[in-house]
């Protein structure tokens, strides 16, 4: 069923500047919390002062295995889960397995938003549920404040830094409009919202994260690679309790070496995995041309995969499934026909990403399909709508690329010498 709204193109969540949805969206917001009983207080309060209607306003607080169950005002929901060490991802996937709304606001129970925030932060998924949204999280030692429903009012005099990397990555993307594979490292899982659509369609926060950090960048990727467009909205403000994670100490670089080790596996893409061990998951699919024979499908498979570094060669049907090693391919090369690659195509592939392309079709000088190069992200997107305009599209005839002639000489192709 196609989803209600605007489907957006490319990222181009800037069309949706000056408008707001007729009615305010259904909105759940899951409070992740776990033995923080006065900080949870100060963030419920704040959540009780939102300019949001009162009832289209879900509050879900998803308990961690605190030793005592924490109070909640009436009105609020209390999920729990056991105690079986820190499961930050799994408690927010319980909240929102309680949650009805259309839209899931995602906030930790250190964090307090400003009396905006609610309205600020769920504008665009409102409009357009493609959308994934990230608020601005700013950082104040709140020890002993009071609890009251608009924090601005205890604020003056505590502020912390913000992180100066974080805040330049915003100014230099133009608040993530200019997003690309690796702008998941910009998203905050204290401070974010989709809709329940994407949600959904990733499957939720990977439970298998069991310490600090990380499992918001996963999912943001898995959400980008189901056809999210990322925003930053920086009126959309909250304030943690506390400094930002680092900036504490430099022993914090043991915990996010950690962080990027398990990443690399899990976010295959350049820039994130490693230079040379290979990695969990695929990030660039190529699949055999259909029909072909033993020989002109070695001929075919292996030519290209010299000709893109990183690719891996996977059967079609797998990869239609998208599952376990193949669940989060970035691009798909689909060798329409026997072909036999001669020179590099990294240009032709990085072209998904540098010109938020859909698809780049190589052709022969006839006109016939040689190569077909998609992005997941536009797929997964057009596919959700039913449509196929939302992501440029371009064509190529490339020097270097031709239709094999007959039967392929496979041993003078791997001698070098036909």
């Amino acid at each position: 069923m196609t989803p209600r709204g605007i489907a957006l193109p490319g990222n181009r969540w800037d069309l949706l500047d000056g408008r707001r949805p007729d009615a305010a969206p259904t909105v759940s917001v899951v409070v992740a919390h776990y033995e923080q009983p006065e900080q949870l207080a100060r963030c419920l309060a704040a959540l009780g002062g939102q300019d949001h209607p009162r009832d289209r306003l879900e509050v879900i607080v998803a308990d961690d295995g605190s030793t005592e169950p924490p109070r909640v005002p009436e009105g609020v929901r209390l999920v729990r889960q056991a105690d079986e060490g820190f499961r930050l991802a799994a408690a927010r996937n319980l909240g929102a397995s309680h949650a009805t709304g259309d839209v899931l606001v995602f906030l930790d129970a250190d964090t307090v938003p400003e009396p905006g925030f609610i309205r600020e932060l769920t504008r665009m998924p409102g409009l357009a549920p493609d959308v994934v949204v990230v608020g601005r999280r700013r950082h104040a030692d709140l020890t002993g404040a009071a609890v009251v429903a608009d924090v601005r009012a205890v604020v003056d005099g505590r502020e912390l830094p913000e992180p100066a990397w974080l805040t330049d990555a915003y100014r230099r993307s133009r608040n993530l409009l200019e997003a690309d594979d690796r702008s998941y490292r910009h998203t905050i899982g204290a401070v974010l919202a989709c809709s329940r659509i994407i949600f959904d369609a990733t499957g939720g926060f990977d439970e298998s994260f069991r310490s600090y950090g990380g499992e918001d960048w996963e999912w943001t990727y898995r959400a980008w690679l189901k056809g999210a467009l990322l925003a930053h909205v920086p009126q959309a403000v909250a304030w943690h309790d506390g400094p930002d994670a680092g900036a504490r100490d430099e022993h914090d670089r043991v915990r996010r070496n950690a962080e990027a080790v398990l990443l690399a596996d899990l976010i295959p893409v350049p820039g994130s995995r490693p230079h040379g061990r290979p990695t969990d998951r695929v990030d660039i699919a190529v699949t055999a041309p259909p029909g072909a024979s033993e020989g002109a499908a070695f001929v075919s498979v292996d030519s290209v995969l010299a000709a893109i570094p990183g690719s891996e060669w996977v059967d079609a049907a797998a990869l239609a499934e998208a599952r376990g090693r193949l669940d989060r391919v970035r691009v798909h090369v689909e060798i329409v026909r026997p072909v036999r690659v001669d020179r590099i195509l990294g240009d032709l592939v990085d072209s998904i990403a540098r010109d938020g392309l859909g698809v780049v079709t190589v052709r022969a000088d006839d006109g016939a399909v040689l190569l077909r190069i998609r992005s997941s992200r536009a797929a997964a997107r057009e596919a959700r709508w039913g449509r196929d305009d939302l992501f440029p599209r371009a064509s190529e005839r490339v020097d270097g690329v031709r239709l094999l002639g007959g039967e392929p000489d496979v041993a003078a192709y791997l001698g070098g010498w036909g």
